[in-house]
């Protein structure tokens, strides 16, 4: 089985009715979780960025307190699991401003929270990867948001 393009499924999207797009969204979103939180973010959060951003930072809060600070082994693991839960909401957000605020927090908890990660060259290739794609992110806001951003960027910079 192949799988259609984008153009052709628009164009079969536009024969089908409002009740039959309707099904369709509600059966992808039965089958995976991804397809249901972007469901969700489409339906409910795309009109109001703010209070999903701060929904996203009280998940990332309670997922940076579980960090296991016993072994630097299983804070690594913790972290790059927070990291692919934001990356992935950044993906379904698509905005810059988002992706640039949901990094700088993420970055700001794990100094916060991981004790010595600038002894752990892992941590900190991870941290500093982090730190180039807000500032990619930032470059492509306006001037006055990119000027409002340099010094928080500058106080991530170790």
């Amino acid at each position: 089985m192949e799988t259609a393009g984008i153009a052709e499924l628009k164009k079969k999207l536009d024969t089908l009715s409002q009740k039959g797009i309707k099904e369709l969204c509600l059966r992808l979103a039965k089958y995976k979780k991804e397809n249901k939180e972007l469901l969700s973010y489409l339906l409910f959060y795309t009109d109001d960025e703010e209070t999903y951003i701060h929904e996203i930072k009280e998940e990332m809060n309670t997922a940076f307190d579980e960090i296991n600070q016993g072994s630097l082994h299983w804070a690594k693991k913790s972290i790059r699991k927070i990291l692919r839960m934001v990356t992935k909401y950044i993906k379904y957000s698509g905005n810059k401003q988002t992706e640039a605020e949901l990094l700088i927090y993420f970055c700001q908890q794990m100094k916060r929270s991981v004790k010595g990660f600038s002894n752990s060259p892992t941590l900190l290739n991870l941290y500093q990867r982090q730190v180039q794609r807000i500032e990619k992110a930032v470059r492509s806001l306006h001037e006055d948001l990119q000027y409002d951003y340099e010094s928080i960027i500058a106080a991530l910079e170790i």
